[in-house]
């Protein structure tokens, strides 16, 4: 009898513990601004993700290796964030001289304990 009292107690305690679990989903967000390399029909993507803008940080996507990650054309670009699991949300052209520079908004969900609070 002992032994299912404390069966009974132990099941308890775990479904308790499962129910502590903050399973909530969090939108993010993050812009990317595809510019178009110098002499070239490559891209390169840098990416904000609402973080302070800070002049001696380099925010361009990098390999693992550290080094600049160079894109064929713009829709590699979107299908690499696709594939990091970031949603299409929005983009728009600037024009800067003779330079169409685009920006795409992007979503993802993250559980609430990936997403650090500031």
């Amino acid at each position: 009898m002992k032994k299912v009292i404390i069966l009974a107690i132990a099941l308890l305690v775990s479904f308790h513990s499962f129910s502590q679990t903050d399973t909530t989903k969090i939108e993010q967000y993050c812009e990317v601004i595809a510019t178009p390399r110098l002499l070239s029909n490559k891209v390169t993507l840098e990416v904000n993700y609402g973080e302070e803008k800070s002049y001696w940080r380099d925010t361009r996507l990098k390999n693992d290796d550290g080094k600049l990650k160079k894109f064929n054309t713009i829709i590699d670009a979107l299908n690499y964030m696709g594939k990091q699991g970031w949603a299409f949300v929005n983009a728009y052209p600037v024009k800067i001289g003779d330079i169409q520079i685009y920006h795409y908004g992007f979503r993802k969900l993250f559980s609430r304990s990936e997403v650090s609070d500031n």
